[in-house]
């Protein structure tokens, strides 16, 4: 008998609420399938670029669904989804939760209750986006000479995060954009020297630094390449 997978999710939470969220999601195998890190910068494959692309347009595609700081990494992404709650038909007018001017949080109850849900839970925008790279990256192996992925091209799971404040929405996107720099001690690295600590404290423990206050100690609970934080 196989044992139960391990949800990742907050019990009980609903991740239809209007909020914004920090997400993780990593290829299976860990296989570095979108490019390479040289010098501190990322170079994407154009297999890379397909995911970059994909990602932008979701908000075109999908009413309600809005997107902040995101990078492509060679084998997994790191990005902020923002559930604005006016993607159902009859929702009244809802105001966005990051001012784009400003990349600050509009209220202070991110993550809670505000009326009417939008259309698509958090795990329907991450279903639909692996779904939609998976096939173009199908398209690319049998069409352009893509390396071709085993079984799946992303680990079954993902990685979360609910950002409830400024500050937690600040370490977010400071860790998004020295992710590349960050490379050679990444968990996610397949080359990373061996014994990196997945503690607060530790060498690196993507995304701890991020989301974890400092004054904090906590330990991740890897799965599948993710961690858990509730």
């Amino acid at each position: 008998m196989k044992p139960a997978r391990r949800s990742l999710r907050l019990r009980g939470y609903d991740y239809s609420q209007a909020g914004a969220y920090f997400v993780t999601m990593v290829t299976q195998d860990r296989a570095c399938l979108f490019g390479e890190v040289v010098d501190g910068e990322v170079r994407l494959s154009d297999a890379g670029q397909m995911v970059w692309v994909v990602w932008s347009e979701l908000p075109a595609h999908y009413p309600g669904v809005d997107i902040n700081m995101f990078i492509v990494m060679p084998n997994h992404v790191h990005g902020i989804v923002v559930l604005t709650g006016t993607g159902r038909v009859g929702a009244g007018p809802r105001a966005c939760p990051i001012d784009w001017d400003t990349g600050q949080l509009l209220g202070n109850n991110i993550g809670q209750p505000q009326g009417v849900a939008p259309t698509m839970a958090l795990q329907d925008v991450v279903h639909r986006f692996k779904t939609l790279t998976t096939k173009q990256y199908g398209d690319g192996v049998k069409h352009s000479g893509w390396p071709a992925f085993h079984g799946r091209l992303w680990q079954r799971n993902y990685y979360e995060h609910i950002i409830r404040n400024d500050d937690s929405l600040n370490r977010i996107r400071e860790y998004i954009a020295n992710n590349p720099a960050q490379w050679e001690l990444d968990r996610e690295n397949p080359d990373a020297p061996l014994g990196t600590a997945c503690r607060r404290g530790g060498p690196v423990c993507p995304p701890c630094p991020a989301v974890c206050p400092p004054q904090t100690s906590r330990v991740c609970t890897a799965y599948n390449g993710n961690r858990a934080h509730t």
